[in-house]
């Protein structure tokens, strides 16, 4: 009679307890996004190749230089030797705004950054693909402060006019 009652005591917990895997918390949108723009950056930090899965296939990289426009697999060509030595980028994100459309399935979003480069901006736009978030578009800039724009430009001109 015991051993019936224990098997009456499995079953119905096997039947009626929620699996380990329902009783995560599910993640709100806004934390899903953070957190694959935190893994993200921490991919390129860690060197890690997967930072290229979380561009879509048609996803446009665009740096801080004029000429840094790049598709996922041009980015990919030129970031690769980076990642290969062990040595990418290591950009901590300290402040990120997250924006969804109305039906949920665009966010955009803008962050600033602690980098070798001082502060930076990143801003970006992620699509709901497939039930999953893919960047669709991410542009890195160096805010410049109002006050010193004119000697920044003045800097650039005659950066350009160095250029043949």
């Amino acid at each position: 009679m015991k051993s019936f009652k224990t098997i009456v005591l499995l079953i119905t917990l096997l039947c009626f307890c929620p699996s380990a895997e329902a009783q995560k918390p599910t993640l709100s949108p806004t934390q899903t996004i953070d957190s694959l723009l935190n893994e993200w950056h921490k991919n390129a930090a860690d060197a890690d190749m997967a930072y290229f899965d979380k561009i879509a296939d048609d996803g446009i990289y665009i740096g801080t230089a004029e000429e840094e426009r790049w598709t996922k697999q041009e980015f990919l060509d030129y970031s690769e030797k980076y990642f290969l030595r062990g040595e990418a980028w290591d950009f901590k994100p300290t402040e990120r705004n997250i924006t969804f459309s109305t039906d949920g399935s665009v966010a955009w979003f803008d962050e600033l950054l602690d980098t070798w480069m001082g502060v930076c901006r990143g801003s970006g736009v992620l699509e709901l693909q497939n039930g999953k978030w893919e960047i669709m578009h991410y542009h890195l800039s160096v805010p410049i402060p109002n006050e010193i724009i004119n000697q920044v430009v003045k800097e650039i001109e005659t950066a350009e006019e160095k250029q043949p």
